[in-house]
């Protein structure tokens, strides 16, 4: 596989003669590019603005989803924008295939994708793996939250941190649009939380070939968690250049996240029932925990026309991240009145992430068969630098904790002041695919592999002695088709592959630390699609098993036990079916599985849904309202099924007014989260073999205004 490289260059640079030696002349195919500094620009967006037509399919580019063997929702700017969100999270509570949960024992946005977590470490930026904030990210970077759902290593290469064995998500940038931009946004939340952004954008030079965009947000106060507190600021410059013949973009933001006396995850004792959800409003935590997150990124991109058929490109993305928290760690029940113990944990942490990619997409015709074939080869590095330290554990209670001094620390991992490298990781890929068409298109196939290494070197807490290594190859490999009905309905069916870093015992493990070796899931998918035009569906069904990782209950030693088989169903819905009615939603029913008992996976509902709908109001020019149904089925908290977490539903509305004075466009927009103030608990684990509980948001009134110049 190392001559992969050389024999792929070779073969695309020969495609010319190749489509000579055929009976009929070469014919000029739309290549499929990247969403980013490319010819084919950004995915049209579907009826109603909610979504778009297409989004970014790994080494394949940009797709339309009518012809992607695979099932994807791709959210636009206008509506991460009509929906207020704050947060990736607050983008994907809208999606019916995607459930959000929280990193174990800290503040970490986590996303259940098909019943697998894909944590935020994974999220790709414009194509390239960890390049954005570890923990939150910020909704005001974003031009699109692209939601793929499958096994992806193919596709984009092995995930940083393990995850993605459900899906993948690709935040794309915002660029300059051919008009002058400049928007001012202001706003106030439960909480006393207030909220300024700005959004600046112009075109400049000959053709307005260059491009200028710059956002910037704070949001600084509460969030109507009781005496809870976020301080945010962000700013981010992208650039771009549209040449002859190329295209060049680049970006460079700077994060500063804080969280002020959060409330932590809960752990219950098996032995006891699950306690009943306290008030959603209430605070169990403790007013000397803080999170504080700050990062620096940028990426670079180019794209190059080599020829009419055949276009080059290169990425290259970085990121220094620095984290350092004391945390109340996660509330341990013993009984079922709710008093349990609690103990100081602080963390620093800093991670030097650098990333890359290089490809080639090319298209061509031999006969009556089209081809796109690409090859890309792929990079990242990350070294880690850790540190930890713990109290003693301090009695306390869930429904009305006392207010604990701060805990001496006792047992220390490296210092706080100077993090140590604990875990380095190199993950280097290269991957070929064709990507053919039959029957004048209405038949395609695609063909691949990918030929993935994964080097992981693991250093132990104070001795700073290597305790685990390993560099291990495999190929994954992808087989898919699409048969087009009709131009309105799509049948697709595939079978990929996930490859992922080993799993790493975490720290209520006694082997905490220890890193197991890297192994592969298996995913076989097939499901139909259907283009009204202005409304669209689709519906999939999937089978996926994965390796398991699990925390055992009495000896507390986390290990690789058996397998997890998801099987499911998907359906989403979405468009404007009619004049100024919008919809957006779906179901997923799962059935996940451990191989060994039979048992529920900790944390997966059998079934969830949501809809969502959004009308103009006739008569009332510019007014708009909005409503969204959440429903979340029970999950197991723990392996042997002994605790189940009860079902949930919630209701959000919002609105929004657009109008017009003196020629500034104004938008006034007002939303309600939980809007009957349900007390629940949200979800149940994130990290593989671990049940921990995270209780849901309460009622939450969000008010924001805009002006654009």
């Amino acid at each position: 596989m190392r001559r992969l490289p050389v024999l792929v260059l070779s073969s695309l640079t020969s495609l010319p003669s190749l489509a000579q030696t055929t009976d009929e002349p070469l014919q000029s195919v739309v290549v499929s590019a990247s969403a980013d500094a490319s010819a084919a620009g950004l995915s049209k967006t579907y009826g109603g603005g909610q979504v778009a037509k297409g989004g970014r399919v790994g080494l394949l580019g940009t797709m339309d989803v009518m012809d992607t063997p695979f099932n994807s929702t791709n959210f636009t700017q206008q509506f991460i924008q009509d929906q207020q969100a704050h947060s990736v999270a607050d983008v994907l509570q809208s999606d019916p295939g995607v459930r959000v949960a929280r990193g174990f024992g800290n503040y970490q946005e986590l996303y259940v994708i098909r019943g697998f977590p894909l944590n935020s470490d994974d999220l790709a930026y414009n194509g390239l793996n960890g390049v954005l904030p570890r923990q939150y990210i910020s909704a005001e970077l974003l031009e699109r939250v692209e939601v793929f759902r499958g096994a992806n290593t193919f596709l984009n290469g092995a995930s940083p941190s393990g995850g993605g064995i459900g899906g993948a998500i690709n935040l794309l940038p915002k660029r300059a649009p051919n008009r002058d931009l400049t928007e001012v946004s202001a706003g106030l939340q439960s909480g006393k939380q207030t909220y300024l952004a700005t959004d600046i954008a112009r075109r400049f030079g000959e053709e307005n070939r260059a491009g200028v965009r710059v956002n910037a947000v704070q949001r600084k106060g509460g969030d109507g968690i009781a005496n809870e507190d976020r301080d945010l600021q962000m700013a981010v410059i992208g650039v771009d250049y549209r040449g002859r013949g190329f295209r060049l973009s680049a970006d460079w933001g700077w994060q500063d996240s804080k969280l002020f006396n959060a409330r932590p995850a809960v752990n219950v004792a098996a032995t006891i029932p699950l306690p009943a959800a306290p008030d959603a409003s209430s605070n169990y935590g403790q007013p000397w925990d803080f999170s504080s997150e700050r990062d620096v990124f940028g990426t670079l991109r180019g794209e190059w026309d080599i020829s009419k058929d055949v276009v080059a490109w290169a990425s290259l993305g970085g990121r220094r991240g620095h984290e350092l928290n004391r945390l109340a760690s996660t509330l341990n029940l013993v009984t079922i009145t709710g008093t349990g113990q609690i103990r100081r944990f602080d963390n620093a942490r800093e991670d030097h992430i650098k990333t890359g990619e290089i490809g080639l997409r090319a298209a061509l015709r031999t006969g009556d068969v089209s081809h796109k074939l690409a090859f890309t080869t792929t990079g990242f590095d990350l070294d880690s630098r850790n540190a930890y330290a713990t109290s003693a554990y301090q009695n306390t209670t869930l429904y009305n904790p006392p207010v604990l001094a701060l805990p001496a620390l006792t047992t220390f991992g490296n210092s706080l002041a100077d993090p140590r490298t604990t875990n380095k990781v190199t993950l280097v890929s290269e991957a070929v695919v064709d990507s053919m068409g039959f029957l004048n298109d209405t038949l395609l196939l695609t063909v691949g592999v990918r030929h993935q290494n994964i080097k992981q070197v693991g250093y132990a807490y104070n001795t700073n002695k290597q305790n685990a290594y390993y560099s291990e190859s495999a190929n994954t490999p992808i087989a898919a088709i699409v048969y087009k009905v009709t131009p309105q309905v799509s049948l697709y069916a595939n079978r990929v592959e996930s490859l992922q870093q080993g799993a790493i015992a975490g720290s209520t493990a006694v082997n905490v630390g220890q890193i197991f070796a890297p192994y592969k899931s298996v995913q076989k998918e097939a499901g139909v699609k259907y283009d009204g035009g202005r409304y669209g569906a689709s519906a999939a069904l999937f089978r996926t098993a994965q390796p398991l990782g699990v925390l055992d209950a009495t000896t507390k030693i986390f290990g690789i036990n058996g397998a997890q088989l998801n099987r499911g169903f998907e359906l989403t819905a979405y468009g404007e079916p009619l004049r100024g009615l919008r919809v957006l939603g779906g179901a997923t029913l799962l059935d996940a599985t451990q191989s060994t008992s039979g048992k529920d996976v900790i944390g997966v509902p059998d079934a969830q849904a949501n809809i969502g709908v959004d009308w103009d109001v006739p008569g009332v020019r510019g007014l708009s309202i909005s409503a969204r149904a959440l429903h979340t089925a029970s999950q197991a908290v723990n392996a042997a099924n002994t605790q189940e977490l009860p079902s949930w539903n919630r209701l959000d509305a919002s609105a929004r007014y657009a109008f017009t004075v003196n020629n500034y466009n104004l938008t006034l927009r007002a939303r309600v989260d939980n809007l009957t103030n349900k007390n629940y608990w949200a979800s149940a684990g994130g990290a593989q073999g671990a049940g921990y509980l995270v209780l849901g948001a309460p009622r939450t009134l969000g008010l924001t205004a805009g002006v654009e110049f």
